[in-house]
């Protein structure tokens, strides 16, 4: 991976990991990508909005951790609850322009942060929401609802399954394979799939849990 905020270097790291991922982006997206990460490594010196302070290693932590769940997102309409600095929800909406996405987090300068990198990106296909997951609705339903997720399994599909739509799914991004918090998961919902991600130059454990309602 790169070791420096070069940004040609950090393209290269991109792309490298980009092939394991089997993912092929546009020469003008990867150049997107790696802009998002000097924005944020900019904004974070003054707004501390992620724990990762080197561009070098955002680009395996931030960009690749979100892009290597794009295969299992289905539909036109996404949202991205508690997306933070615009995690995993920039990231997606960069590769998949034809997309509509919705980027929900309550906290003031996040998503300040996040309308700015919309703007700077250029970015048509993003609306973000400052508010409290608990307060927002929706009145359609979304095709796809990610988080990072923020808490036990149980909590997290309580407070967002209900802003799919009938036939969508919740697709939570966990580390070590929750299988305690999956034990308590409420009776209305079942767990389709639990999918080991493997992300380009990140040692450590990733799933990816795919939730639908059972009726």
């Amino acid at each position: 991976m790169a070791k420096s905020s070069d940004p040609a270097q950090l393209q290269a790291a991109l792309a490298q990991g980009l092939a394991p991922l089997d993912l092929k982006l546009a020469d003008a997206t990867q150049t997107q990508l790696v802009q998002f990460v000097a924005l944020l490594a900019k904004w974070n010196r003054a707004y501390n909005l992620t724990a990762v302070r080197e561009p070098a290693a955002m680009i395996s932590r931030h960009l690749l951790d979100s892009l290597a769940v794009l295969p299992h997102l289905h539909g036109l309409r996404v949202l991205d609850v508690g997306s933070g600095a615009g995690l995993p929800g920039i990231p997606l909406a960069l590769a998949r322009p034809d997309w509509q996405f919705t980027l929900l987090d309550s906290n003031g300068k996040k998503t300040r942060f996040i309308t700015q990198a919309v703007t700077e990106l250029g970015l048509a296909n993003v609306t973000v929401v400052q508010s409290r997951v608990e307060d927002y609705h929706d009145a359609t339903g979304f095709d796809t609802v990610i988080t990072r997720a923020f808490a036990a399994v149980a909590a997290v599909v309580t407070a967002t399954a209900r802003l799919c739509a009938p036939q969508g799914q919740l697709l939570l991004m966990k580390g070590v394979y929750p299988e305690q918090e999956l034990a308590e998961l409420p009776s209305a919902y079942e767990l389709q799939s639990a999918v080991r991600v493997q992300v380009p130059g990140l040692d450590a454990e990733r799933h990816l849990l795919v939730i639908r309602s059972r009726k």
